[in-house]
């Protein structure tokens, strides 16, 4: 294909509606624009081919013997790409969006709220990746990711889906009767801690404390850790939003609190969304929530 000797598309797909249409009003009237554009287009294709193409008879117009080749070869084209494109966008349509984040955020949160996603859509399919990974968004890939980050770490322009306390939490059977109201005194418990984090020694940091022992610490993916926590295999720092019922229940201690600094957020790559990861992404913020703080400490 020799590109830089062809016409200009706009030029060729406004001659091709003219042909169709019969008319310069009509062709204008199928392509959103001007009659006097679709004129200027035409005549910029005569110029560029040096041929006539359309001729006018009274109020009229007639394509001319060049013209009626040129408009059977273009409709031909035209049919095709047509084709092509909705091909690509019944695939599109079709492909599962894809939709990655943390597990615990996946078994916790996401899941029990999918049927109600797909009672409201279901002619969109879900892929959901749950992983601990920062997976990239890409092009055919991952459409949606599922983000956190803590208060320390400004963002703006971000869609927020859960804005929830960030808590240690430990089953009684672990920390029952246990004076555990100095950070410093959580070093001597077990820990549960998501692959591929520092959790643990993150929230050791961050309240100033420096383990004078290694810390014991498990890592496992995050939805094992939710049901080793309640068996009271360790404590873990989890959004708080992922155990209420647990807390409220007593079948969890709270032992600290971080009031609403974990935020979990939308990341998507918006140049290339496809409408059904939109529609998602849509569905995310009309379920946001913030999760009110609590006290800080809840012992028995």
């Amino acid at each position: 294909m020799d590109w830089l000797h062809l016409p200009p598309m706009n030029a060729l797909r406004a001659f091709s509606a003219v042909a169709e249409a019969g008319s310069y009003t009509v062709a204008a009237e199928r392509l959103n624009v001007t009659q006097a554009a679709v004129s200027q287009q035409v005549k910029s294709l005569e110029k560029h081919l040096g041929v006539a193409l359309v001729s006018r008879r009274g109020r009229s117009i007639e394509l001319t013997e060049p013209g009626i080749i040129l408009a059977r070869e273009l409709g031909i084209g035209f049919e095709i790409i047509g084709r092509g494109v909705e091909r690509l966008a019944e695939h599109a349509a079709h492909r599962p969006v894809q939709v990655t984040m943390s597990p615990a955020f996946a078994v916790e949160w996401l899941l029990p709220r999918m049927a109600e996603f797909q009672r409201q859509h279901p002619e969109i399919t879900l892929m959901l990746n749950p992983t601990s990974e920062l997976v990239q968004i890409l092009p055919g890939g991952i459409d949606v990711a599922i983000r956190y980050r803590d208060r320390r770490m400004p963002r703006k322009e971000e869609d927020t889906v859960l804005v929830s306390d960030m808590v240690v939490i430990g089953a009684p059977s672990l920390v029952g009767g246990q004076d555990l109201r100095d950070p410093a005194s959580l070093t001597k418990l077990p820990w549960l801690q998501e692959l591929g984090t520092n959790e643990a020694a993150d929230w050791f940091t961050y309240h100033g404390v420096v383990p004078a022992e290694p810390l014991t610490i498990n890592h496992m993916p995050g939805n094992l850790i939710m049901t080793a926590v309640r068996r009271g295999d360790g404590i873990t720092y989890s959004a708080r939003a992922f155990f209420e019922e647990d807390l409220s229940s007593g079948r969890m201690i709270e032992l600290f609190s971080e009031p609403l600094f974990g935020v979990y957020y939308i990341q998507t790559q918006a140049e290339f969304q496809r409408p059904e990861a939109k529609v998602f992404v849509n569905w995310l913020i009309s379920q946001s929530q913030v999760v009110s703080a609590h006290s800080s400490q809840k012992l028995i």
